[in-house]
């Protein structure tokens, strides 16, 4: 089994990854909140942790993969004034909350099945475990770390404090915390500006609630990440993963609850993935700043020079490493665009090699020492950009190949092979949109135009610029297009 190491937020380090209970791992991403278009910045956590998920179970790992769906209670971070966005559009569109959050819930599907993300194990939503979160709070009251206000249930973090340390994941202090929260509707209910909501009594207006020992109501957003992980993945489990944004409050929450509740820490390894961001600035639904996915799909948006191919946007987003910055640009996209199309080509053109008896000695040391190179990357806490760096070589030494500038055996020509396919397909999760010509005349076109190039490279290698130049003329007046470029030989049949 490989020896992954991965960066443990909570530690700020990297560390070797070692299950609770091997060979099983338990992880929970937490997932988008449904009550608009999907955009870009959804696309880098669920790609971050896809890749995650499968590298996990190809090393050989049973991976319960844990993602939820926040269909209530996500307050706007620390203001506990019981404003639920779901709610809030349902209003303003005269639909049912769950009507709302079932359209965007199927919108978010469909983004993540374009962008050949896997779907979790489980996809818990937080209405459908509102029991649980109230045997959450229930806990956290008899433990003696909450208090009741006005029907609404608050944490008590300077209690809390006393006894365990707030703070430990994000490395803030209560008294900074507490200077720098901002006056708001409802903080007179509680103790502090730091406390947050575990229960909220709902006012009449509200129109998502559900009963309970304190009031009609409903439940605090960090409460139904620590109810559900529970429920699913136990007292005690591996990977908590999210975007960067939700290290505080969100995730500091989640940790207070678990702890107060059962008196440990749920979590062993925190993972975090960094921002996209817009000239600088985070990329988001608060900010409107964002860009959604169909838009980037189908180039429908000002900002946009074109669209962009949901496989585009992955190269794009695994082209950095995950816990960097990746700022939106359309030049970034361009260059994205071009890097898939180079690695689709190259994996294309292994099939018009002919292996020779024996490789070049050349050739042969990067083909022993390709998976490897791949494997050590991923394992350096899932080094994607130098995946990718180790698959342009592959292409680079195929196009040697090609040219006739380098041979290859048939062994080495299928493990070249058999490593570039497990690398960009099964693990970086990448997809040839072109579909592999179904059409059995596009099939037969391929495979003479393959030919002829072959003949054409040769011809090249051989320094018989005439011939060569012969070939893709006679091409072109056929309707093929020609490409010579610096990453190989392309062609496309003009319609």
């Amino acid at each position: 089994m490989q020896n992954l190491v991965i960066y443990n937020t909570l530690h700020r380090q990297k560390e070797r990854f070692q299950p609770i209970a091997a060979p099983n791992v338990g992880m929970y991403v937490c997932g988008p909140t449904v009550y608009g278009d999907p955009h870009l910045g959804h696309a880098r956590p669920s790609i971050t942790f896809d890749i995650l998920f499968r590298y996990l179970q190809h090393i050989g790992y049973k991976v319960r993969y844990v993602r939820n769906i926040t269909d209530v209670g996500h307050l706007e971070h620390d203001a506990d004034d019981g404003d639920d966005k779901i709610a809030k559009k349902a209003r303003l569109e005269q639909l049912e909350p769950m009507e709302i959050a079932q359209y965007y819930t199927n919108r978010y599907h469909d983004a993540m099945r374009a962008l050949n993300v896997l779907p979790p194990s489980i996809e818990p939503h937080a209405t459908g475990h509102i029991i649980e979160q109230e045997e959450l709070v229930k806990e956290i009251l008899a433990n003696g770390y909450a208090y009741e206000s006005n029907g609404s249930i608050y944490f008590d973090v300077e209690k809390y404090n006393k006894d365990h340390r707030y703070g430990v994941l994000s490395g803030r202090n209560l008294t900074d915390t507490i200077d720098n929260s901002r006056e708001l509707a409802g903080v007179s209910e509680k103790k502090s500006q730091a406390d947050f909501a575990l229960w909220k009594r709902a006012m009449p207006e509200h129109i998502m609630r559900w009963p309970s020992p304190w009031s009609d109501g409903f439940p605090g957003w960090h409460c139904e990440c620590t109810a559900m992980g529970r429920k699913y993945l136990g007292s005690h489990f591996d990977i908590h993963g999210g975007g960067m944004d939700l290290v505080f409050p969100h995730h500091e929450c989640e940790i207070a609850q678990a702890v107060a509740s059962q008196g440990d820490e749920m979590v062993k390894y925190w993972m975090h993935n960094n921002m996209i961001t817009i000239n600088g600035q985070k990329m988001g639904k608060s900010l409107n700043n964002f860009i959604t996915l169909e838009q980037f799909f189908t180039g429908n948006q000002e900002t946009l020079d074109q669209a962009y191919s949901p496989m585009t946007i992955r190269f794009f987003i695994l082209s950095a490493h995950y816990r960097g910055t990746v700022d939106f640009s359309n030049e970034a996209l361009q260059a994205a665009q071009k890097g898939y199309e180079r690695l689709m080509n190259g994996i294309d053109d292994l099939s018009r090699i002919q292996p020779s008896s024996e490789s070049d000695a050349e050739t042969g040391r990067f083909v022993a020492a390709f998976r490897q190179k791949c494997y050590d990357a991923m394992n350096d806490d899932l080094m994607t950009p130098a995946v990718i760096s180790s698959l342009f070589e592959a292409c680079h030494v195929i196009n040697l190949l090609i040219d006739h500038k380098a041979q290859i055996s048939a062994a080495n020509l299928k493990e070249l092979h058999d490593a570039m396919h497990l690398f960009a397909f099964d693990i970086l999760g990448l997809m040839n949109e072109r579909g592999g010509n179904n059409d059995a005349r596009e099939e037969a076109y391929g495979k003479v135009v393959d030919m002829v190039l072959d003949l054409r490279a040769k011809a090249k290698a051989e320094k018989n610029w005439a011939v060569s130049d012969q070939i893709r003329d006679a091409l072109a007046d056929a309707g093929f297009q020609v490409k010579d470029t610096k990453d190989g030989v392309t062609w496309k049949l003009d319609r």
